[in-house]
């Protein structure tokens, strides 16, 4: 009997070696796909983004109408996409020639900031640096790194989008199906999780749009009034980053700044200063709104969540990244924070 004890022994060992090499080896294969495919993770959670939006108008119009669901979905998806179009299709023009005007504008202005630099030692070691082959690799690995996409910008909309609509027509059926995988004992937390989570979802779309909608009003009444030229297309531009928190802002002065500048440095001076008032108004009142209704986000966790999404997966990473930090901190607090505080209970 002894002489077998060691030969179980080792038998076990055995066992529990494999068994650790295969765990491992199914994690790295996981990250691996994970790796691979979240990318196109990225797009469903942009669609499933839609889907929210257009739900939560639906509703909207259900409460003030009572008119059947179905004709509330269908009003929610083809008034957005008819109001999107119709908006385009009336200042259109405007902006194609603006647009044009903007990229014929930049280049001349940065020329004529490096003609200035020249001349000076620290004009002449910044020209250098910036336009060094190394410098001029890292922002081509950059940019092609941050802009890339799936399946092309335009397949990449085209994708959320009919993922949007597809959950909008159904939601029932996909939250359905996914709490159908959970064991019976967690059916009915993984559906309070559900409602949380869009209830969060809808409050962060309702609070993005109205700052989008009032850094577009506020930025365009202050350009039109200093009389900058392209004023339509540069507040556009800037209500549509403010969707990006903290980076947003500074990605939208750049090219209002290098507009100013060809008018003079004194309008460019107005410039960054109209651009830090209105962020400074959207911050402390529109933003503080938001958060009333939301969960609470510091600002060091979203910078932190966009440095690592956008350094893994571009610019869809650095877009969405505030929803998802939304979706994480939820599922924290209904998870783990609310079962230990049962627990203490």
């Amino acid at each position: 009997m002894k002489e077998n004890e060691p030969n179980n022994e080792l038998r076990i060992y055995t066992n529990k070696v494999w068994a650790t090499v295969g765990i491992v080896a199914l994690s790295l294969i996981l990250l691996l796909v994970l790796e691979a495919t979240f990318n196109v993770f990225l797009l469903i959670f942009a669609g499933i983004l839609i889907a929210v939006f257009f739900t939560g108008l639906s509703s909207l119009i259900h409460r003030k109408s009572k008119w059947n669901k179905k004709v509330c979905v269908s009003i929610s998806i083809l008034g957005s996409l008819l109001l999107i179009v119709g908006f385009f299709w009336l200042v259109g023009a405007q902006i194609n020639t603006q647009l044009e005007e903007l990229t014929e504008t930049i280049p001349k202005t940065i020329s004529n900031a490096q003609r200035q630099l020249e001349g000076s030692s620290v004009g002449d070691k910044l020209i250098k640096e910036v336009t060094s082959d190394e410098s001029a690799q890292k922002m081509k690995d950059f940019a092609g790194k941050f802009f890339s996409s799936t399946f092309g910008v335009f397949g990449d909309i085209y994708v959320i989008l009919f993922i949007g609509i597809f959950i909008t027509v159904a939601p029932d059926t996909y939250i359905s199906g996914f709490v159908s995988l959970i064991p019976e004992k967690g059916k009915n937390k993984a559906k309070t999780i559900f409602q949380a989570l869009g209830q969060q979802l809808r409050n962060w779309i309702k609070g993005t749009m109205l700052s989008m909608f009032v850094v577009f009003v506020l930025t365009a009444i202050g350009l039109a009034i200093m009389g900058m030229p392209l004023w339509l297309v540069l507040a556009l531009l800037a209500g549509l980053l403010s969707f990006i928190p903290n980076f947003g802002p500074i990605l939208a002065l750049i090219p209002a700044v290098l507009v100013a500048l060809m008018q003079s440095p004194q309008t460019a001076l107005w410039v960054v200063g109209l651009y830090m008032l209105i962020q400074f108004i959207e911050s402390n009142f529109i933003t503080t709104l938001i958060q009333k209704k939301m969960v609470n986000i510091s600002p060091a966790l979203i910078i932190a969540s966009q440095l690592i999404l956008g350094s893994l997966t571009g610019s869809w990473g650095l877009i969405l990244s505030m929803p998802l930090t939304v979706v994480l901190i939820v599922l924290i607090q209904r998870l783990y924070i609310d079962k230990k505080e049962e627990n203490k209970l």
